[in-house]
């Protein structure tokens, strides 16, 4: 009974078909017919003109966006348990040749703009001390909790003050989407570009780079060739991504994944260590209740001495979730 990834779950059957009614001979690269609607569908989710790359890990769509806003002597201020930080094995240094990541507090994973001064204002404006040039938040946070639109507007402005460029992480931005009931463009807010995930939430291998500033993906295309993220057969990841936006497959995933997350922590109120608003769940655990969990059938990952980290699908089975509920009712 797997908890303790969404990436250990199937690949929805839409995606499979997308997937095989486009394998049939068209341009190579991302000059496919399937590539070249990318644009225009996430256009018209966002209500304003976007640049749309693929590539294949979310690490990837991480680093190329912020490549595009920070230069090898410059610096990303994200959250001190970004994924990009904990969970990227060096990889911003690597893709943005050099660049610091400047580690910022706040409450569940999330910065405001008091942490983010805090980390920003000690720093000279001086040759000698690297410079900020960006910030990177995540939607949902690493502890599954969402920025609220008016907390994003709150960070836009305060980048635009700063002249600093915005980056979201939304690995599970889908996730935060359907807990916020709102738009995307309102989740999103106004950020520079949007790592928008789909392998979390029920895609195969593609994720989407979303640039509002359309003439920065330019140069990203480039990067994205070099990088050995420009997929000969580029169709095949357009499909993933059309096949997951289409009548809204992704916010329909997301809310069942959602739902289950609920259904778990309603059965122990009283061991959460954050909100569930998106579909990861935090206990407080001990080694010994671990084990009983574990024995039991239950796949999930340590979070530290006492605590375990729980991670609900969108294919999560009614029967492994009311299990889980009745398991952690007994502790």
């Amino acid at each position: 009974m797997q908890f303790n990834s969404d990436n250990a779950a199937a690949v929805h059957p839409a995606v499979w078909r997308a997937m095989m009614a486009a394998d049939a001979p068209d341009a190579p690269y991302d000059n496919d017919s399937l590539s070249g609607r990318l644009d225009g569908v996430f256009s018209d989710l966002f209500g304003r003109e976007c640049a749309v790359l693929w590539v294949a890990s979310g690490t990837a769509a991480n680093c190329l966006a912020l490549a595009a806003m920070v230069p090898p002597h410059g610096a990303v201020v994200c959250h001190r348990e970004a994924h990009i930080e904990m969970d990227e094995a060096g990889a911003p240094g690597f893709f943005l040749h050099g660049a610091k990541l400047l580690l910022a507090d706040g409450q569940s994973a999330k910065v405001t703009p008091q942490t983010l001064t805090a980390v920003i204002d000690p720093i000279r404006d001086d040759v000698h001390q690297v410079q900020p040039h960006a910030i990177s938040i995540t939607q949902a946070s690493e502890y599954g909790c969402v920025y609220r639109p008016a907390e994003v507007a709150e960070i836009a402005a305060f980048a635009k003050a700063r002249g600093l460029g915005l980056h979201m992480d939304g690995a599970r931005f889908a996730n935060a989407v359907a807990h916020l009931g709102c738009t995307p463009a309102e989740a999103a807010g106004d950020v520079d570009a949007l790592s928008f995930g789909f392998v979390k939430n029920g895609g195969m291998g593609a994720e989407a780079i979303v640039f509002f500033d359309v003439e920065a993906a330019k140069a990203i295309r480039y990067r994205r060739k070099r990088a050995g993220h420009l997929q000969s057969k580029g169709r095949f990841m357009a499909a993933q991504i059309l096949a997951m936006l289409a009548d809204d497959l992704w916010l329909e995933n997301a809310r069942a994944a959602n739902a289950a997350a609920v259904a778990i922590a309603a059965a122990a109120p009283e061991r959460l260590l954050h909100p569930v608003e998106a579909n990861e769940i935090f206990l407080t655990c001990t080694a010994a209740e671990r084990e009983a969990l574990r024995a039991q059938g239950f796949a999930f990952y340590d979070w530290g001495a006492d605590a375990a980290r729980l991670v609900t699908s969108w294919d999560a089975k009614d029967g492994h979730v009311m299990a889980l509920v009745k398991a952690l009712a007994a502790l």
